[in-house]
Order: C-alpha cells, then sequence, then structure tokens
C-alpha cells in the first residue's frame, strides 16, 4: 500500500467515522485474492480490504461490494468480523473499500496458536467448531430478501459443471482426460438438492479466525465467493483438505488444514456428522459433493497454472499447481467411487 493511500485511508477514516489518530499499521496475511490492511485510532483498530491492482475489474470489484453486503447479512448470526463501513468512491485510493472490525485471532494452517494444546484434542475441537460454525452460515436459507443480490440458486450445481467444463475446453493449458470425464459423471450422477442456503464459497480453518487462549473459532473471514447455492458444497470443500483419507502424497494444497493429519483426529465423516447434526441435511451424496469439490477446484485453477506456463505469473503457488490439479482430480476420483 502505497503512502499516498495510507494517508487517505486514514484521512477517509477520520472524516467519515469521526475517529482520532487513525494510524497504518501494515497489512495483514492470509486471504488470496484480496488486500488486507490493518489500520488503528484512539477509538479501535480495524481491518481494510480492497481488491488488488492487477485485479480491477467490475467482477473484482463486484466481489468486495459483495462482502460488505454479507457481513452486515450475518451479523448477530455468524461469527464474522462486523461491518463498519463501505466506500465506494474510488477518488479515495484508486477502487472501492470496506470497513471491518479487527478480530485478534489465528488463520490456523499447519500449526496451532498455542503449544500448550494437545495437538489432538484441540484439532478435534477446531473441526467441530468449524462445522458448527458452517452450520449457522447455512441457517440463513432461500428465499430471504437479502440473499436475492447475491445469486440465484436454482440449477446451481448444474450450472458450475456447464461453466468450467466449458471454461477448459475452450482454454485447454494441458491434456487432462480425467477432468472431462469425471465432468461428465458429475452431471450424469447429481444428487437431488435441498433447500438452498448462504454458502460462504471457500470454507476451511484457513479462513476463519481462531482464539489463542481456547481452541475455537472467533471468525468466519474471506466473505468475497459466498452466493446462495447448495450448503453441502461448503461442507465437502472442508472435508477435502481434512485428514489423511488423500488420493496423493503430498496432498494437493499439503499446507491446508494441515494440523489435520496427525493419527487420533477425527475423520471426514464425523465432521460432516457434526455438520448434520446441527442443520438436520443429509450427508447421504457427501461423495458426490466432495468429488464436486475437488473438480471444480481443479477446474478453476488449470487457468492460473496456465499463466504460470505462458511465463505471465511465476510464484511458488502457480508452480505447485502442476502437481495440484491431477491430485485434486485424484481426490475427485476417490470420493466419486465413495472412498471418503
Amino acid at each position: 500500500m502505497s503512502t499516498a493511500s495510507q494517508d487517505a485511508v486514514c484521512r477517509w477514516l477520520q472524516e467519515n467515522l469521526h475517529w482520532s489518530n487513525v494510524q497504518f499499521l501494515g497489512p495483514l496475511s492470509g486471504g488470496n485474492s484480496n488486500l488486507t490492511w490493518h489500520f488503528s485510532s484512539a477509538e479501535q483498530s480495524c481491518v481494510v480490504r480492497t481488491t488488488p491492482d492487477e485485479a480491477i475489474s467490475p467482477n473484482s470489484a463486484r466481489g468486495i461490494e459483495r462482502e460488505s453486503k454479507v457481513l452486515k447479512l450475518v451479523e448477530g448470526i455468524v461469527k464474522a468480523p462486523k461491518l463498519i463501513a463501505w466506500c465506494d468512491d474510488t477518488e479515495v485510493m484508486g477502487r472501492p473499500f470496506l470497513v471491518q472490525e479487527w478480530i485478534n485471532g489465528s488463520s490456523v494452517t499447519a500449526t496451532l496458536p498455542n503449544a500448550d494444546w494437545d495437538p489432538v484434542e484441540a484439532t478435534n475441537a477446531l473441526g467441530e467448531d468449524m462445522m458448527r460454525q458452517l452450520a449457522d452460515v447455512h441457517s440463513i436459507v432461500w428465499p430471504h430478501e437479502a440473499l436475492s443480490s447475491l445469486g440465484r440458486p436454482d440449477n446451481f450445481v448444474s450450472r458450475q459443471l456447464e461453466r468450467w467444463l466449458a471454461v477448459r475446453k475452450e482454454h485447454a493449458v494441458r491434456e487432462l482426460p480425467l477432468l472431462f470425464e469425471l465432468g461428465a459423471w458429475l452431471q450424469d450422477n447429481r444428487p437431488d438438492t435441498e433447500r438452498p442456503a448462504l454458502i460462504h464459497g471457500d470454507y476451511h480453518l484457513d479462513n476463519t479466525l481462531v482464539s489463542t487462549e481456547t481452541p475455537e473459532i472467533k471468525a468466519i473471514i474471506d466473505w468475497e465467493l459466498a452466493t446462495v447455492g447448495d450448503p453441502a458444497m461448503d461442507v465437502a470443500l472442508a472435508l477435502l483438505f481434512w485428514g489423511d483419507k488423500r488420493a496423493c502424497v503430498p496432498p494437493a494444497f499439503s499446507h491446508l488444514q494441515a494440523i489435520s493429519r496427525r493419527s487420533g483426529v477425527v475423520d471426514r465423516r464425523h465432521l460432516a456428522g457434526v455438520w448434520s447434526s446441527e442443520t438436520g441435511r443429509s450427508t447421504d451424496a457427501m461423495g458426490y459433493y466432495i468429488a464436486l469439490a475437488a473438480w471444480r477446484l481443479a477446474a478453476i485453477i488449470e487457468g492460473a497454472y496456465g499463466l504460470y506456463v505462458e511465463g505471465k505469473v511465476n510464484t511458488p503457488y502457480a508452480a505447485g499447481l502442476e502437481h495440484d490439479v491431477p491430485a485434486l482430480l485424484a481426490e475427485a476420483e476417490q470420493a466419486a467411487a465413495g472412498n471418503w
């Protein structure tokens, strides 16, 4: 964030929120899609989120606006940062941004935030809480006035399959016959869907903030992909990264929920049962949804690998997609066979 942008945001916070002594504290890690910064004032700390410079487009701008709407919607229902303000004045720093509550928590991947916790007990507690918090998200069901602007739930799964099959056919990066075989299987075996609800769209432990005092989730973050759809898709994505029952070694995105890959940690079916008990929704088709989650993610990120192949990006993440995409397809194949 440039010094000019820091100063502009500080002035905006002072003038519009009537805060004093506003200061820029620095960038925050976590959240792959949007830029996240920490500010403080005499009154309170806050987080400012906006789109990255290289992603300025109508779609990316709508994503951050969507997040602001969802934060307002879930307030008092879901553990999430409180929305403080929304700024659509692009004169401030060149693009819109939201201001949300600062929550002092830890984003967990491979290590727990407290060395005194029993690693298995703490991981199990976090996994179960992850599902309970997700059940709260899914308690906001369609029809709902505030959901009408987020998306349309009709034929949600079918439209996802059609969209990403078309993208990969038109913009092929390498030969991935399994991607198209699995896509056809997913189209032919779509289960009956239950009542649509708000879904997070990118739900896993890394997109929550965990207390450093007790193994519990303090807030769900990164809501820019939230929409109205099939709640089982949220559950499936979180389960995909959970545990050691993975199709490849190393698994795709091995850092995500890496704390769960140790002996004694509860398995995917246990966590699915927690969510089912909280929501009253069935998990009978969860193997299908895990296959769909893995397949959809593979189809999406193959595009990012294409940028790496073309020399447009050169990051460890992009390079790692050479392995991660086929590994995700192997995960999808395994789950489609009922082995989850």
